[in-house]
């Protein structure tokens, strides 16, 4: 499985972007796809996903300001965030979700680098 992240740039705060994930496999058959990022420093974490019953979970920091969505006939998932803030600044990554919390199901592909500043 190969999944390419792109969408990425530098963006004022306030702006938005829409990031792009396809996955070289079919989406459809994973248990959800999320949307991961990494800052400097710190560790990966999950700030927004998908199941494959479309139901949407996202970290608190990024309620009300990012959605995730689907493309199954593309196997792409998006990410679109608005009004971005210096603090969302990081590496972004999609993957499948894993069967238990925490884990996802494929292989990390490249992310895309999302730099938030004036």
């Amino acid at each position: 499985v190969q999944l390419q992240a792109s969408g990425g740039g530098l963006v004022q705060p306030g702006g938005s972007l829409r990031l792009s994930c396809a996955a070289s496999r079919s989406i459809v058959s994973a248990n959800g796809m999320g949307w991961y990022r990494q800052a400097p420093g710190k560790r990966r974490e999950l700030v927004a996903s998908i199941t494959s019953g479309g139901a949407t979970e996202y970290q608190d920091s990024v309620k009300g300001r990012f959605t995730i969505s689907t493309d199954n006939a593309k196997n792409t998932v998006y990410l679109q965030m608005n009004s971005l803030k210096p603090e969302d600044t990081a590496h972004y990554y999609c993957n499948a979700l894993g069967q238990f919390p925490g884990y996802v199901a494929w292989p990390w592909g490249q992310g895309t680098l999302v730099t938030v500043s004036s």
